[in-house]
């Protein structure tokens, strides 16, 4: 196992690693909209999506991987009534084949964000 950190992304607020490689894979925790760069979480649903995404993202640069090798996500969101304008946003982040995901609405996420997401990625 290697422990995988950027400064591209949010750090951890707790005791996990941003991404942990074993097997082949890429396991990225759960990642928050905060921007790296001002520590603060967008206002909008929509824009946290993005800034969720963007973080994932960065971790997987990290590891020497890419958003396209995606295998699995979990989402988590604070208002599923909005899944259409969701599922847009994250429609464009990936291609076909699209990887497998879970989405849930939860009654609350850490420091008031609306959506979280973790993955996992292939490395090759």
């Amino acid at each position: 196992m290697a422990a995988i950190t950027t400064d591209k992304a949010p750090p951890a607020v707790g005791p996990y690693s941003q991404g942990i490689v074993a097997g082949g894979l890429l396991f990225v925790s759960g990642q928050l909209p905060i921007d790296p760069k001002t520590g603060e979480l967008p206002e909008d649903m929509l824009q946290q999506m993005r800034q969720c995404l963007a973080n994932v993202e960065a971790i997987a640069i990290a590891a020497g991987t890419s958003l396209a090798k995606t295998v699995k996500t979990t989402v988590l969101v604070t208002d599923l009534s909005r899944f259409s304008e969701f599922n847009e946003i994250y429609g464009r982040a990936f291609a076909a084949p699209y990887p497998a995901r879970a989405c849930y609405e939860v009654s609350a996420l850490p420091r008031g964000a609306k959506v979280e997401i973790e993955a996992v990625i292939a490395l090759s």
